[in-house]
């Protein structure tokens, strides 16, 4: 049952309890506890709406391997999390600390990212050209 609602509320997470009681044939009240549960145990992290990044204005897609070791390591450093190109930072394993995913309105601004991640390390930029699978709901494995 709790994978059904994540199914719909992953579909549209703007349904009322009451809608979403209908789809998973539960009653709205139960429906509510679940939902909380799912909420309170961090299966559900918060509701979003889905950007188009073009029609935002924000032409320029990227990754940004990072190899940055030490203290003056971008994932020490807080702010750059709150920089609002960097849509994305992963810690991962090999050659490189973390991978960023920047958008940013045009070319220039986006070497202005690379210059200011520069301190931090090397950073290697890896250009976005399309994304045939932008976003994808979590299911359960079979």
């Amino acid at each position: 049952m709790d994978w059904a609602l994540l199914r719909e509320l992953q579909a549209d997470a703007r349904l009322s309890y009451s809608e979403l009681s209908r789809r998973v044939h539960l009653s709205p009240p139960a429906v509510a506890e679940r939902v909380r549960r799912l909420e309170e145990a961090g299966v559900v992290t918060g509701y979003h709406a889905h950007v188009d990044l073009t029609k935002a204005g924000r032409h320029v897609v990227a990754i940004i391997r990072m190899a940055c070791y030490g203290a003056r390591c971008v994932l020490r450093d807080p702010e750059v999390a709150a920089w609002p190109e960097v849509l994305e930072i992963h810690r991962v394993t090999g050659d490189a600390c973390c991978v960023l995913k920047v958008a940013t309105g045009a070319m220039e601004d986006f070497e202005k990212i690379i210059d200011r991640l520069a301190p931090y390390g090397q950073p290697s930029s890896t250009m976005v050209l399309s994304s045939p699978l932008n976003w994808r709901p979590v299911n359960p494995t079979p």
